[in-house]
């Protein structure tokens, strides 16, 4: 095993002397030092009077068996890791290693050749641990009703936009890119307002049938459709005086589209199935990932109202276009969670927030949150490296993103006889791979594909 730069300690425990010989012989290496017992109460008893790295234990011991003694060693707040080894290791068995922080779980058999990778990789890893700055950055103060963590100029314009605009009834518009913090803002506009004693409702326009929307929005009487067995109040009732937010108001259907129009301009409606004019003292804040001028021009979305709305716009910038608010949003994230589950709160490395900062986040904020969550979950330790960054890989291709996107422009020519897609693909990921100083894995994750493909691409 290659050699590390301090000493390190491995702990064999197994009852059967031949394969602690092995292992012994096996795992040796410069800068390791292996010490061996043949039960749990030895191991336990070596772990409390000296430091040990790493434990290579068989599941079937004495007096307890290897999960007794994994979780013993947790509950002596060791951060020793521990691979578990059997020779027919047991679904539950390796779940349950798994549950209780079990590095890995390997089959006797497989040792010969799986051992030795697996203790190298994880001395490697406890050595980085050792090494990463433990410090944490200072997150923004939490003072206020609504936390919006950014520190980049352009989040920075948009928190300058919400204090001005907050303070006024005039309707906003939100737009930017899915999971970029949209009903967010829009809480902040509501939360800031002198509308805040009274309620903020939330309404997702796009998930809501077109024959329920409008009973969802301005209520209906007893008897006016199926299913209609009383009255009910809609929305614009029951916020008022406070505020109704649209998400996904590119998604309303264009019938429910007219009835909002006269909101706008009258400040009244009427429930579905009466004749009977109400008003409502509303602000209203829309939300959308569409261009919504483009679907006027298309027809698609009614042009008096898209005016209506959009009053005030308030664009938000996506999370690529703001990395220094990365690390912010990570600890934010790390530190809800342990706040949450109650448990200790995870660190990053120094090479594991650039990681996270070089991510292109196609699914922004949200994924970012998510990618958090999942690095917890799978994490074996309370510090996170950069390989213990789990990214969701895109369910489309690169080759499928921009054939979709041009589709006209890449179909076969009578000349060649063949596609320009093959060779299209190849430049823009040369391009990448050269920009990126011929970094495989940055250049990868940029792309949104794996450093196989990328190299096939490149061979193109």
């Amino acid at each position: 095993m290659a050699p590390a730069s301090t000493e390190q300690t491995i702990l064999l425990v197994d009852k059967d002397l031949d394969f602690l010989n092995w292992a012994t012989k096996h795992l040796e290496a410069e800068g390791v030092r292996i010490l061996r017992c043949d039960n749990g109460d030895s191991a336990i008893k070596v772990v409390g009077k000296t430091p040990v790295d790493l434990v290579v234990a068989d599941i079937q011991l004495q007096p307890f068996d290897g999960l007794e003694l994994l979780s013993r060693l947790r509950a002596k707040n060791t951060n020793a890791a521990v691979v578990l080894t059997a020779g027919f290791p047991t679904t539950s068995q390796i779940i349950e290693a798994t549950r209780r922080g079990a590095l890995d779980v390997l089959r006797k058999e497989s040792l010969s050749f799986e051992l030795r990778p697996v203790v190298e990789a994880a001395l490697q890893n406890i050595e980085q641990r050792k090494h990463a700055d433990d410090s944490l950055p200072n997150l923004p103060d939490s003072e206020g009703p609504v936390q919006m963590i950014g520190v980049s100029r352009p989040l920075q314009e948009v928190f300058k936009i919400v204090g001005r605009v907050s303070q006024t009834d005039a309707p906003a518009l939100i737009t930017g890119e899915s999971g970029t913090g949209k009903e967010l803002v829009a809480r902040a506009l509501h939360e800031y307002s002198p509308r805040r004693k009274s309620e903020m409702v939330a309404i997702n326009c796009g998930a809501i049938p077109e024959n329920l929307l409008e009973s969802e929005l301005f209520g209906h009487e007893k008897g006016s459709f199926t299913g209609a067995f009383a009255r009910r109040a809609g929305r614009f009732e029951q916020c008022d005086g406070g505020t109704l937010f649209l998400d996904e108001i590119g998604d309303m259907p264009g019938a429910v589209q007219v009835k909002l129009l006269r909101v706008l301009q009258e400040g009244t409606f009427s429930r579905v199935g009466s004749n009977e004019t109400l008003q409502s003292d509303v602000r209203i804040v829309a939300a959308t990932n569409k261009d919504l001028a483009a679907e006027v021009s298309k027809g698609e979305f009614r042009e008096d109202l898209y005016y209506r709305l959009n009053v005030v716009e308030i664009t938000l910038p996506p999370l690529r276009e703001r990395p220094e608010d990365v690390p912010l949003l990570a600890e934010f994230f790390l530190q809800r969670l342990a706040l949450k589950q109650g448990m200790a709160r995870m660190r990053l490395t120094g090479e594991a927030t650039e990681t996270l900062q070089q991510h292109h986040w196609p699914g922004n904020v949200r994924e970012l949150e998510n990618t958090i969550a999942r690095a917890c979950a799978l994490s074996t330790s309370d510090l996170l490296l950069p390989e213990d960054i789990p990214f969701a890989r895109s369910p489309f291709s690169l080759s499928q993103k921009i054939s979709s996107a041009l589709d006209t422009l890449l179909l076969a020519t009578p000349e060649s006889g063949g596609s320009l897609l093959p060779h299209l693909v190849g430049e823009i990921c040369r391009k990448v791979f050269d920009q990126s100083g011929n970094n495989l894995k940055e250049s990868a994750q940029q792309l949104g594909i794996t450093q196989s493909e990328l190299r096939e691409h490149l061979g193109n």
